[in-house]
């Protein structure tokens, strides 16, 4: 008796499937993409990028043809010169500015900065995690209350946190740490309000998995709060740090001559009647070259956090 095997068929490749989904991609892309949207954005970058090429073709003009001529004719005769970012950063001007040099104040900038964003960034996130996932009396109240202080001005706050600040009780005036409180406590309701939004979106299956587990909350907010919650860490860090660093009333209020950014001497750079007018655009192009490093480290995670919330179901 012959037993009659059934006719074995070839194992499917997967190439097919991975082609299929392919196809999808690229048909989802073409949807999604279109001639005139190239355009805008082309049109868009230009006029974002002109700017500051001006800007930087003209922190090139000698101080003798900076009134007189325009950029483009300096560059046709030859007379670009590096010589003005190495004046704005060394040289004390003479007599025709009351800034000195910039690279002192470069690094009081980095001093303000750096902190400034570290502890709003690192308060905010746990406060959002204390709002989201840890249940106490009042918590609804606090937050709406949290939410309420972003529509204070700034500048209403500032007479009653300098004298908070001031000689007569803390003694922080004047001082780097009294600079970074401010900065703290102006950052605090947006970087709570924020992250919050975020935090709360976390699945709730993987934090009462981590429970389960035994985790902790601390556990629980350095083992997974922290990990999913970077894109929106490395969103709000960019805005901090275009904001402080770009900042003067705060670091002038607070601040004193030792701890004054690079953004004070920047404004009295043009000096009397303007006779040092030509050295405002190098020393403004310096300024901008560390936010730029920052924003392109961290492009990818600030993609990821303005766009986090459209994915979730």
């Amino acid at each position: 008796m012959s037993v009659t095997m059934p006719p074995q068929h070839p194992v499917e490749d997967e190439r097919p499937t991975q082609g299929k989904s392919l196809t999808k991609a690229a048909k989802a892309k073409e949807r999604l993409t279109s001639p005139w949207a190239t355009i805008a954005a082309i049109v868009i970058a230009v006029f974002w990028t002109v700017p500051t090429v001006a800007l930087f073709m003209s922190s090139l003009v000698p101080g003798d043809r900076y009134r007189r001529d325009a950029w483009w004719s300096v560059m046709a005769d030859g007379e670009l010169t590096f010589e003005n970012f190495g004046t704005v950063l060394f040289d004390s001007f003479g007599d025709n500015s009351t800034a000195p040099p910039l690279l002192q104040y470069l690094f009081n900038s980095i001093v303000v900065t750096v902190p400034s964003v570290v502890f709003p960034v690192v308060l905010g996130l746990m406060a959002a995690y204390a709002f989201a996932w840890i249940p106490f009396r009042g918590s609804n109240f606090l937050f709406v209350l949290i939410f309420a202080l972003q529509v204070v001005p700034l500048q209403l706050a500032l007479i009653p946190l300098l004298r908070l600040l001031g000689p007569d009780n803390l003694g922080l005036a004047g001082e780097f740490s009294g600079v970074w409180i401010a900065h703290t406590i102006f950052a605090l309701p947006l970087a709570v309000f924020l992250l919050h939004n975020f935090v709360a979106h976390i699945p709730r299956e993987v934090l009462e998995a981590a429970r389960v587990d035994g985790a902790s909350h601390t556990q629980v907010f350095f083992r997974i709060i922290i990990p999913l919650s970077l894109p929106a860490v490395a969103s709000l860090a960019i805005f901090q740090f275009l904001w402080v660093w770009n900042d003067l009333l705060v670091s002038a209020v607070f601040g004193s001559a030792d701890t004054y950014p690079l953004t004070y001497p920047i404004s009295n750079l043009a000096g009397d009647y303007g006779a040092s007018a030509y050295l405002v655009p190098p020393a403004a192009f310096i300024s901008m070259i560390i936010p730029l490093i920052v924003f392109f480290a961290l492009q990818r995670y600030f993609v990821r956090g303005l766009l986090a919330g459209s994915t979730k179901g």
